[in-house]
């Protein structure tokens, strides 16, 4: 088939190797999420000098390395080759051989060494994804000329690096995720003007950041603070296939693969890093934002009451921090919100009742040694803080109240009272039965020998 266009193959049970074929006018490949094996054969990237779309991601372990001759695809679109075993280098060409690559995918491999580092000027790429690989290094500042880039993920690596505040340069980013790295330093804030504008995921969990929380930059975050309800999902401009882009994220406690991106998630996770200081008021005007994760830091204050604006959150993480004070009853307007964790920070005073506060678990608020009320055992009482432990005196007032209630005890004086005066009755009716008199005499006689004992002089000495 000479003119054949498209090899569309995708979501099938395909087994074994690919064979070495002749791509003739073939521009789109597509053997995703097969049980495919073994290397991709050079045919591919020697004959193939129409293909726009190469896309092999999650099949049963692709193997070798990736050839630097898959830059002969000049006209290459979308290179796929995410969820495979691919091992080696990634070739320092596939940053500038093609700037029409709007795609470029090799996420959850086996790579190692440093990231490209050329990146030509006009480059067209709309989204970059190393994500779970070995890489190390830094995060080339040439990146910058990618100035369509919309997603970069290279989270799950080794990059040794502190933040990359070029970044800010950007104005296209929507995401942006760091995560599980080596980052270090503080983020010195933006100094270009509507940096971050568009951003919609900001991950920068599980490194080594520092001081306080970037406050300018949650003031540039201008997508997060309206509400888009575009339930379409995130993908490249201007492109003639379908793709669509996919992440990874930690979600509401789970890592979650979401292989389709809706427009609308929004999402802020600076979780288990070193950021200290207070969480700034101008969280609160990030209103799109479904989950919050400030989770395993040192920060200290209050919860900030204006966190009640974020009326779309689904998930609330503020575990493991030095907070103090009591938790706002604002956040009883957050209807939505699906999990809350306040866990092991300095809190008190009563948890904030009804609507969602009354399905939170007692693990949303262990640790914190000064809250009471529900679900915790301890009750609050007027003085503040937890109703101190009860006195014995009240231990047995209280067992007496709630056990042996006075009409209880009443109850049986009355009903003995009235048996024994029966059984009195009964006994001197019959005229002192020998039972009964046998058995008051056998009592004094005994009783009074007792007393006798008790009088008798000891060792030998005389009664006066």
């Amino acid at each position: 088939m000479p003119s054949l266009q498209g090899l569309l193959l995708q979501n099938n049970l395909l087994y074994g190797q690919i064979s070495p074929f002749l791509c003739n006018s073939l521009q789109y490949i597509d053997f995703s999420h097969n049980r495919l094996y073994g290397q991709i054969p050079p045919s591919v990237f020697k004959t193939c000098e129409h293909l726009r779309a190469l896309m092999l991601s999650s099949n049963d372990k692709l193997t070798g390395n990736i050839s630097p001759v898959i830059c002969e695809l000049k006209s290459l679109e979308i290179l796929d080759l995410s969820n495979n075993g691919f091992s080696g280098f990634i070739p320092q060409c596939l940053g500038n051989f093609s700037d029409g690559l709007l795609v470029l995918h090799l996420g959850a491999n086996n790579l190692r060494g440093n990231i490209p580092s050329i990146y030509s000027e006009g480059s067209s790429l709309r989204y970059l994804n190393f994500n779970g690989n070995k890489l190390k290094g830094v995060i080339p500042p040439s990146i910058i000329n990618c100035v369509n880039l919309e997603f970069l993920d290279l989270g799950y690596n080794m990059i040794d690096d502190t933040f990359p505040s070029f970044l800010e340069t950007l104005p296209q980013l929507e995401v942006v995720v760091l995560r599980s790295n080596k980052l270090h330093g503080s983020l010195k804030g933006p100094t270009v003007k509507d940096s971050f504008s568009k951003l919609q995921i900001f991950d920068l969990s599980n490194n080594s950041l520092s001081g306080p929380l970037p406050t300018e930059y949650f003031n540039n975050f201008k997508a997060m603070m309206s509400v888009d309800e575009d339930m379409d999902y995130m993908r490249p401009k201007n492109l003639s296939t379908s793709y669509v882009y996919s992440v990874t994220l930690a979600w509401k406690g789970s890592e979650i693969e979401f292989s389709k991106i809706q427009i609308a998630l929004a999402t802020l996770d600076l979780s288990c890093n070193k950021f200290t200081g207070k969480i700034p008021e101008s969280l609160g005007k990030l209103k799109s934002l479904i989950q919050l994760n400030l989770s395993h830091n040192s920060l200290i204050g209050y919860i900030q009451p204006s966190l009640g604006n974020l009326t779309n959150l689904e998930s609330l993480d503020l575990s493991s921090n030095v907070l103090a004070g009591r938790i706002p009853p604002q956040l009883v307007d957050l209807t939505f919100l699906e999990v809350l964790n306040l866990s092991y920070n300095q809190l008190e005073g009563p948890i904030p009742q009804g609507k969602q506060f009354h399905t939170f678990a007692i693990g949303s608020y262990e640790g914190n040694l000064g809250l009471c009320g529900f679900p915790l055992q301890a009750k609050y009482y007027e003085g503040g803080g937890q109703q101190p432990p009860p006195s014995n005196f009240e231990k047995e007032d209280s067992m007496f109240e709630e056990g042996f209630g006075w009409k209880a005890v009443a109850m049986g004086y009355g009903c003995g009272f009235v048996f024994g005066v029966s059984i009195g009755y009964v006994v001197f009716r019959a005229r002192k039965p020998a039972w009964f008199v046998k058995m008051v005499e056998d009592s004094a006689h005994q009783n009074a020998k007792r007393l006798r004992r008790k009088n008798a002089p000891r060792n030998g000495g005389r009664r006066y």
